[in-house]
């Protein structure tokens, strides 16, 4: 039981944003599509043909407000402890601001409106 009520819960995210502590840009601008890439391998076994030319859904790279950051998914802790410490090592080894991803509601339409 526990089980099916656990795969309901939304997912888990954070962010992990390009500044420092100090709000200083983080370098080399690349870095978000460094870590993703590194991350890659990392994935769900059915994710079919062509998977490994794609960012593994536990670490993505996005852009929030003009700031790169990367998107974590708190599964890969489970999936991957290891991995998981390595991404939230690097935030910290580098000053990097983490921030908790806020679930939004999708937007209602009208019908006939988009």
């Amino acid at each position: 039981m526990a089980e099916s009520s656990k795969s309901h819960d939304a997912a888990r995210e954070f962010f992990i944003q390009g500044l420092t502590s100090d709000g200083r840009q983080f370098r080399p601008s690349d870095w978000a599509e460094r870590l993703c890439g590194v991350m890659a391998c990392f994935r769900p076994a059915d994710a079919g043909p062509g998977s490994h030319l794609r960012y593994s859904p536990y670490v993505r790279p996005t852009v929030l407000g003009g700031i790169k950051s990367v998107v974590v998914n708190e599964a890969l802790r489970d999936i991957e402890p290891m991995a998981y410490h390595f991404v939230i090592n690097f935030a910290k080894d580098n000053d990097l601001q983490i921030v908790d991803a806020c679930l939004l509601p999708e937007p209602k339409t009208e019908a006939g409106k988009r």
